[in-house]
């Protein structure tokens, strides 16, 4: 049984706005910690600067030539690139986990995440194109396979639950193989730089992997939250919405098509990264403890934790610099074998 969560009621004139002190206060906490871990990333590097040389640096208060162009111009867009990725797949997951009513229900876990790549590995191997192009190709590719994988889920009855889930690993396990074989038909050099951008990174981010990040997301979040009640009352069940006037076949396609977008714009910018949309949400609900579904906590909890993977490849003994989706992906094993255990236990 699930424990009450205090409700609280804003009154403005005629308008008013119900909001959950507990889930509003993780977020913000989430915000602040982000912030942080940010500031740490700032100054981590060949270049070590203190929080306070990273702040003149971000607000020309007197730094140093060097640290001001070291930050703004090389840490920087890798840091916005991280908060915006994380966030990006964090609300990503809590949409794919709520629509399919699975824990499971992650892009990664059923196949878009590997869609998406399969447009880019395609540009990066059998053409020479330009970041660009490799983006668009990630996002095209990304919403194929979502267009496929609800095709295919879909019967008499709306995609949902773990039709669903179990539809995706297979497009998913398809499409691996045939990246594989991509990877094998192009020559040494590209296939390479291929395997480099599978592994998932963010070293070498720029301003001009930023800005598109950054505008797709905030294009995408506005008809996610227009939403949110929706997707709230779809989780009582397709019956239950349907006698609460929600259409469920149209908010699911929508909801769908918001988070494939999310993932793709997160994989064309960074690569594709696991673990961050599986744990995201699961995190943001246990902190919130609220029954809605954790769209905002989620974001900033996605963001929390590529940050701190991040941080935590550039602090691995001996410099190994490993890649982020290299971190994420073991992380994520250690979390699955926690709640295993945890389960077990239980």
């Amino acid at each position: 049984m699930k424990a009450s969560v205090k409700t609280s009621v804003l009154r403005w004139g005629p308008y008013s706005f119900r909001w959950r002190p507990r889930p509003l206060a993780a977020g913000m906490a989430l915000v602040v910690l982000t912030l942080m871990l940010g500031v740490l990333l700032l100054g981590t590097g060949t270049l070590s600067l203190s929080p306070a040389e990273v702040l003149d640096s971000l607000l020309n208060t007197g730094a140093s030539p060097a640290a001001e162009r070291v930050v703004l111009r090389v840490r920087l867009p890798r840091v916005l690139t991280a908060v915006f990725v994380g966030a990006a797949l964090g609300m990503a997951g809590a949409i794919f986990q709520s629509v399919s009513r699975n824990a499971l229900g992650s892009p990664d876990v059923i196949g878009f995440t590997t869609g998406a790549a399969s447009g880019a590995i395609a540009l990066i191997v059998l053409g020479d194109a330009g970041p660009l192009w490799i983006s668009l190709a990630a996002v095209l590719s990304g919403m194929a396979t979502a267009a496929v994988v609800l095709a295919l889920s879909s019967g008499r009855r709306v995609a949902g639950g773990y039709r669903l889930v179990l539809v995706g690993i297979g497009v998913g396990a398809t499409l691996s193989g045939l990246n594989t074989i991509l990877l094998v038909m192009g020559d040494l050099d590209r296939a390479v730089s291929a395997q480099r951008w599978l592994a998932g990174s963010l070293s070498a981010r720029t301003w001009a992997h930023v800005v598109p990040a950054a505008f797709s997301f905030v294009a995408i979040v506005p008809v996610v939250l227009l939403c949110a009640r929706r997707i709230n009352l779809l989780e009582l069940g397709d019956d239950a919405a349907t006698q609460l006037g929600i259409n469920v076949p149209r908010t699911r396609l929508i909801m769908v098509m918001c988070a494939v977008a999310l993932t793709a714009i997160a994989t064309a910018a960074a690569g594709p990264i696991a673990f961050i949309a599986l744990a995201a949400p699961q995190v943001a609900r246990r902190l919130g403890r609220s029954p809605d579904v954790p769209l905002f906590t989620a974001a900033a909890m996605g963001a929390v934790l590529l940050l701190a993977a991040d941080l935590l490849s550039q602090w691995a003994p001996v410099h190994l610099h490993l890649p982020i989706g290299l971190v994420t992906g073991l992380l994520g094993g250690v979390y699955l074998l926690w709640l295993l255990f945890r389960s077990r236990k239980g």
